[in-house]
């Protein structure tokens, strides 16, 4: 099985397109599965966030593939494929692999070296193991990549790199201290936002939830207090500064809420807050298109160049342990057929010469089996090394042509072998 990533983000579509694809809760999930059920499609999982969706599947044939993807994408968001098609990026064997380690790192963040993505990697990867939409090939792969994402963040300095993205929508505001601040949602997000906001000399903070415990538990750890939900509207009134960031999927701020000049960060894809408020006098809208335009974070640095050069070596190791995977049973049925020749001929002999004595039957079996582990052993450590290199599988092709070995048995081995 091979490896495809198909998908769009921030740096090939407007937000208002991502906006449209974006797929959370009951529609991710049948999206994973419509997506996996394709006759072209062994495993999927799909990483869907505030700035992309994309879509990694195990494939045997590309095209068909391709086509199949890129069709459901359209059909679940409602976005014709020739309109959609432009934006899409596709990524196959190697350079998905490398694609997801950019990732996980922060490479590819709209604000690089923000460490979101990496739990939000994991979540889909959780959804598609609950879903049983993944299988060796993917959780492999995704685990490999959580691994390196996670020695990224901790080995090098990316996460300083760039702000994450509620700093780099907070540097936009200005002076922070002394504000009156309204949170709305309670999820990781609006957690990372109350807590920049409190380091950044915010006086109080209001966090409004739909479960009001979880916004409680929120407000306590920051110093602030929690509201009911239907409180926003009363809460805008007083607010200096409004974060939201919900996955209501829907505006939960209009334009009739706001009536007095502050400052609002949408977070949330699909938007939060309503771009009408826009027209308020004294309101400054930031949402994630604002800030992809500003261009905060996205300077390469010593950090970065650092970062490139670990998904580099881990890509190297990666694809050389999955070429000596490919390998091995080949290898492991070459042995298969050499025992069963053994333990046939040493059968042949013993009917022949049915008087030898059992020590010295066992030592006539340990020889031949000697000599033919010696025979082998040269062999197989040789096309398991080879198989590293670019073209490795056509050693494993050779092995199977030279000895008769039955085609099927390899995949009969590695069935086991998962």
């Amino acid at each position: 099985m091979s490896v495809l990533a198909i998908g769009l983000s921030h740096r090939t579509a407007p937000v208002a397109l991502l906006e449209r694809v974006s797929v959370t809760g009951d529609a991710l999930v049948k999206l994973l599965h419509d997506v996996q059920q394709d006759p072209c499609v062994a495993e999927a999982f799909v990483v869907s966030t505030c700035n992309r969706v994309e879509v990694f599947v195990a494939v045997d044939r590309f095209h068909a593939a391709v086509n199949a993807v890129t069709g459901m994408l359209s059909l679940h968001s409602g976005v014709p494929v020739d309109e959609l098609t432009p934006h899409l990026y596709v990524h196959y064997e190697e350079r998905a692999v490398e694609h997801l380690f950019s990732l996980v790192c922060g490479l590819d963040s709209m604000v690089v070296g923000e460490g979101q993505i990496l739990g939000q990697v994991r979540r889909a990867l959780k959804l598609a193991q609950k879903q049983g939409t993944v299988g060796a090939t993917l959780n492999e792969l995704a685990q490999q990549a959580l691994r390196v994402g996670k020695r990224a963040h901790t080995d090098t300095g990316i996460d300083q790199a760039g702000a994450s993205l509620v700093t780099a929508g907070l540097a936009l505001a200005g002076d922070l201290t002394g504000l009156r601040a309204l949170v709305v949602g309670a999820g990781s997000m609006s957690s990372l936002a109350a807590a920049t906001l409190a380091r950044a000399g915010v006086t109080d903070i209001v966090i409004a939830n739909r479960t009001f415990s979880r916004g409680a538990r929120l407000a306590e750890t920051v110093g602030g207090r929690a509201v009911e939900f239907a409180a926003v509207a009363r809460e805008l009134a007083e607010a200096d500064l409004v974060i939201t960031c919900t996955g209501a999927g829907k505006h939960v701020i209009t334009a009739d809420m706001v009536t007095r000049g502050a400052f609002l960060l949408d977070l949330a894809l699909p938007h939060d807050i309503d771009p009408a408020v826009r027209a308020v006098p004294g309101v400054t809208l930031v949402d994630l298109e604002t800030i992809q335009e500003s261009g905060i974070g996205s300077r390469e640095g010593d950090a970065v160049r650092a970062v490139r050069a670990l998904v580099a070596e881990e890509l190297t190791a990666y694809l050389d342990a999955e070429r000596a995977a490919r390998v091995t049973p080949t290898v492991v049925a070459l042995r298969s057929k050499a025992a069963g020749v053994v333990e046939s001929e040493l059968g042949r002999l013993m009917m022949r010469v049915p008087e030898l004595d059992g020590k010295i039957k066992d030592e006539v079996t340990l020889t031949v089996q000697r000599v033919v582990d010696k025979l082998l052993h040269e062999p197989t450590v040789r096309v398991k090394r080879l198989a590293t290199s670019p073209g490795g599988d056509h050693y494993a092709e050779a092995l199977r042509e030279l000895f008769d070995l039955d085609p099927k048995m390899p995949e009969a081995v590695r069935e086991v072998e998962l």
